[in-house]
Order: C-alpha cells, then structure tokens, then sequence
C-alpha cells in the first residue's frame, strides 16, 4: 500500500488564482502558509473578506489531491500543481472523505486540522472553460459533490516539501461529514 505523501507545496504573496510551485513551505501555527496572500488569524478570500473581515480563518490551507489531476487529464483538461490555488497537492489520500476536524502531520510536526471543502468558484473557468463544471458531481441521491478539494488550519508549524509522509489522525466519532467553508 502506498503511503499518503506531499506531491509539491505552493503558495503566492498575491491574490493570484494559481500559486507558484516552491522547494518548501512553511507553515505558522493559527496564520497559515508563511508569504502566502492568505495567511491571517482571520478570513484572506476577498469573497469573505466582504462578508464579515472579522470571521476566524478557517481556509489558511488549502490541499488537492493530485488524483484530481488525473481524473481532469482524462475529460481534457491540462492542470498540474498550484494551478488551481492549492498550497499542498497529495497523493494516496482520499482528502474528500476525511471527517471534520481531522489531524494531517506532515513531515515532521506540521499539523492542520481539516476544517471543510473548499467551494470551487468561477475563476477555474477563467483558468480553462468548464474547469468549474469538471470538478463538481452529484451522488446517487443527486447530493452536490465538490472534488476542488478541502480546507484548514494550523495547529502546529513547521517546514513542509514534497516527498514528506503525511500522517492521518481521525477525529473521534461521531464523524462529521466535511462541508464547504
């Protein structure tokens, strides 16, 4: 079996849709990915930010899988890490599924506690038309599936590169299933 791991770290000091790919990040514990324009104790996503300023930061990190890659590869579409905004793109681990409030250790003591789904928006059709559409689903009950992947805050620093293992603590039960944020 494989183990889940760290496929590539990105981050952007600007508001930019997509983020750069780095050697490493850092991760600062209650603020998010040091240099990153989302980085705060308190909300960073324009969209939120006009909502409520002052609501707590539940999206200073944000994780894809890279199986999300493939599956887009396979409907046409050309996206690699950081492409889509993601600060931390996985492989081996089924993110979507995680319960709430689940613990991630990667490295050696980064830690983010998952706080929800990320809520894909039309800036991904900006990136390739029908990106949007391509990352949304519906289940057999005809439930909204967003696969754009999922959201959360640091609970311990420390540096993060590709290669590092991550680790998944689960949550006790009941489990709560993840929601957008």
């Amino acid at each position: 079996m494989n183990k889940a791991k760290v496929v590539s770290v990105n981050k952007s000091e600007t508001h930019n849709f997509s983020k750069e790919v780095c050697s490493k990040i850092t991760l600062i514990k209650g603020l998010g990915v040091e240099g990153d324009a989302h980085m705060g104790s308190t909300v960073k996503h324009r969209s939120r930010v006009k909502q409520d300023p002052n609501q707590p930061n539940l999206r200073q990190v944000h994780l894809i899988h890279a199986e999300l890659f493939d599956e887009l590869k396979s409907k046409g579409f050309n996206i690699s890490a950081g492409d889509i905004g993601e600060n931390i793109t996985t492989h081996g681990i089924d993110l979507l599924n995680l319960p709430k409030d689940t613990l991630l250790t990667i490295g050696k003591s980064a830690r983010i506690q998952i706080t929800g789904l990320r809520n894909p928006c039309h800036q991904l059709d900006l990136k390739q038309n029908g990106l949007m559409k391509a990352v949304l689903d519906t289940d057999e009950k005809g439930n909204l599936i967003r696969k754009a992947g999922i959201m959360g805050i640091v609970v311990e620093g420390g540096e993060i590169q590709a290669g590092d293992e991550i680790t998944i603590e689960l949550p006790e039960k009941p489990f709560v299933k993840l929601e957008r944020v």
